[in-house]
């Protein structure tokens, strides 16, 4: 089974996904990804999926949990770089990936990160870490 890497950057982790999900690769992914961000304690997960090319409702589901067990642990995401077939098939899916946050592509998904940072040390807000 193939395993997706999770690189370090500052306090965030990027996860770049250049092949097409199969469903045990992407539950490796959850678990492995919940895993780095505990033992890291990053507070921003970054979600590369511009190589995917297809999507089904497995998949589509898998980012929104990913994304959850990110909020979870403590730590906001980020999916960035969704083709637009891939938005448009979620979409008639059904999946509209209520409570992602989206960025065209890496640049803007980090600064939505570093914004969501920002304002979280700003509201005063204590969250253990």
């Amino acid at each position: 089974m193939q395993r997706i890497p999770i690189l370090q950057l500052g306090s965030n982790l990027l996860v770049t996904i250049q092949v097409d999900l199969m469903d045990q690769t992407a539950l490796a992914l959850q678990d492995d990804l919940a895993a780095r961000i505990e033992r890291s304690g990053a507070t921003g997960v970054l979600i590369d999926i511009s190589a995917l090319e297809i999507v089904d409702s497995f998949i589509g589901r898998m980012l929104a949990s990913i994304s959850s067990i990110a909020h979870v642990l403590g730590a906001r995401s980020v999916v960035v770089g969704m083709q637009p077939a891939v938005a448009i098939t979620l979409v008639e899916l059904g999946l509209s990936l209520e409570g992602v946050r989206t960025a065209l592509n890496v640049d803007r998904g980090m600064q939505l990160l570093r914004q969501a940072t920002e304002e979280h040390s700003d509201d005063g807000e204590y969250d253990g870490q």
